[in-house]
């Protein structure tokens, strides 16, 4: 944290009004609206209040927040509460996902094989218990099982070219009644199925060496025959939410009433609201929903031509399924107006490294480069930026909208743990990535825009 003699002397001179033009704002705007700037990115900055993000953490911790659960929808009741407090017309939007539980038993016996296996389940994975005689069929493409008989059979299957849950319908179709699925690549791998599906057969997934040794023993002895016993998986629909806290245009509002079309620039702040099971999850991501709820709190009397959306995501943990619900529902007219998404997530731990922005593709865009100008003028220095695609700026990302997440890195050594509590918080870090963020913000609102 490199912030102490950047941020007092930045602080003072906006104080005092004498802040020299950036370029591009004495190109585009008079010395009145450069001073009426400065003057609101000061008050911007002194707004915020790392007390208020504390105490918001503090309210959405005090226990496991898993989506779908009753506990979430308290922690989606809250955020709304707030949003509406500081005057926000707020929209709850549902959606159904699938809730899979991993089996506690996995089981896989070979007539006459003396190595020892470690079989793992494939997510989604049905529970069951089959035996019959195994029979290798390739990669499990349709023209190798073509004079294949699998009925009643357990199919061996190589991974690779075509994805796990077409490996499986094809030998399903073929009438096999398990599968065996085995590594192309040294190392452990986690593999998918794709979604629940119950007219799945039981499956368990072998390393390389452990597929080559038991093709060897397949090849020695052609009928060799096999059991699976998969219990404890299931799966059930649940429900979460979304979030959406929505900052009009200044120069809209009377025409919104009106319900006149919109046609200015839009941002989006996020943040994950659910967290694990068994983590009350104060930093992730607690600290990035209060925080997204904070700068919706300074900006609202903000004035500025740029529609801002403030949302929490709900079900992340389950594999971004908040923020890809909301992406899918966009129309083709919000993609093409939302010029960034700032998206924080694990914001707040005083056992991380340092604030890093991570993109899908590992380049910079418009949210990075704002961010690094941002961390410049507070820090002195400009944030790093990295490849990730593990939080809810990926789906805005793959729709081509610039996005960024803001994370520190590495991960405290109670990342999805019950030891992830308010204790845990800095609020130093809170109010450094606030500032940064709000910063960046105001300047690309400048840009959106010219202030008024």
């Amino acid at each position: 944290m490199k912030k102490s003699i950047f941020k007092v002397i930045f602080v003072a001179i906006l104080a005092l009004g004498t802040v020299a033009p950036i370029a591009t704002l004495a190109t585009h705007y008079t010395s009145t609206q450069v001073e009426k700037s400065v003057n609101l990115e000061n008050t911007i900055l002194q707004t915020i209040d790392s007390d208020s993000m504390f105490n918001n953490i503090k309210f959405l911790s005090k226990s496991p927040r898993v989506a779908g659960t009753e506990q979430e929808d308290d922690a989606v009741a809250y955020i709304k509460k707030n949003f509406e407090s500081y005057g926000y017309k707020t929209e709850v939007q549902a959606f159904t996902f699938t809730d899979y539980t991993a089996p506690h038993t996995i089981k896989l016996s070979i007539d006459r094989f003396t190595k020892s296996l470690d079989p793992q389940a494939l997510e989604y994975s049905i529970s069951g218990q089959v035996s019959g005689e195994i029979v290798t069929a390739g990669l499990g493409k349709v023209e190798e099982l073509q004079y294949l008989n699998l009925t009643g059979k357990i199919a061996l299957l190589e991974r690779g070219e075509i994805s796990f849950n077409d490996k499986m319908s094809n030998v399903i179709a073929k009438g096999a009644v398990g599968v065996i699925f085995y590594n192309n690549v040294p190392g452990i791998i986690m593999g998918s199925l794709g979604e629940v599906n119950k007219a799945l057969v039981p499956a368990v997934l072998l390393t390389e060496a452990e597929g080559d040794e038991l093709v060897k023993h397949i090849n020695k002895k052609p009928i060799t025959h096999a059991s699976i016993t998969i219990k404890g998986s299931k799966s059930q629909k649940n429900i979460s939410h979304n979030v959406i806290a929505t900052k009009m245009p200044t120069s809209n509002l009377k025409q919104v009433n009106k319900s006149s079309k919109i046609d200015k620039d839009i941002i989006v702040i996020s943040a994950h609201h659910d967290s694990v099971a068994g983590a009350p999850g104060a930093n992730d991501n607690a600290s990035g929903a209060a925080m997204t709820l904070e700068l919706s709190r300074v900006m609202k009397n903000i004035p500025s031509e740029t529609e801002i959306r403030f949302i929490t995501f709900g079900a992340e943990e389950f594999g971004l399924l908040g923020s890809t619900h909301y992406v899918a529902n966009l129309t083709k007219d919000e993609i093409s107006r939302i010029s960034a998404n700032f998206n924080l997530d694990m914001v707040g731990s005083k056992d991380a490294g340092e604030l890093i922005l991570q993109t899908a593709d590992g380049k910079q865009n418009l949210v990075t480069q704002q961010a690094q100008a941002a961390s410049t003028k507070l820090n002195g220095e400009p944030t790093p930026v990295n490849q990730g695609d593990r939080s809810d700026h990926v789906p805005f990302a793959n729709v081509g909208i610039p996005s960024a997440l803001f994370i520190h890195n590495p991960a405290e050594p109670w990342y999805h743990k019950p030891e992830d509590k308010i204790d845990k918080i800095s609020k130093e870090k809170l109010q450094d990535v606030a500032e940064i963020v709000s910063i960046a913000l105001w300047n690309q609102i400048r840009i959106d825009h010219q202030v008024k």
